[in-house]
């Protein structure tokens, strides 16, 4: 813990911040919560594609918000945000395309 000192010489002890551990632990149980329920829930094969959309996004929200919160992103200036944020999205794209690419040249055969 930090500690401050006053001018009187003392030593006071800061008060750690609770409210945003629970805030980031509520909010990642129900992100996570959710995939879950959909995960049960939607098992017919003509909904794969908007089960794996789903899973998708929530992944990526759930991983933008433990970045912003535990590398204390979210407290930074928006150019050093955007650039992480820009090169990980051009990477995510080329994945993506890979996927979708190699798939393609799977099914020619």
């Amino acid at each position: 813990m930090e500690h401050s000192h006053q001018e009187n010489g003392t030593v006071a002890m800061q008060k750690p911040n609770t409210g945003a551990i629970w805030r980031t632990f509520w909010f990642l149980l129900a992100a996570t919560t959710i995939e879950f329920i959909v995960a049960f829930t939607m098992t017919d094969p003509s909904m794969k594609m908007l089960r794996i959309s789903i899973f998708l996004i929530l992944t990526l929200y759930k991983a933008f918000y433990i970045v912003g919160e535990f590398m204390h992103l979210k407290h930074e200036v928006k150019v050093l945000i955007w650039s992480i944020v820009l090169p990980v999205s051009f990477i995510v794209w080329f994945v993506i395309a890979l996927m979708v690419e190699g798939d393609s040249v799977l099914m020619v055969r």
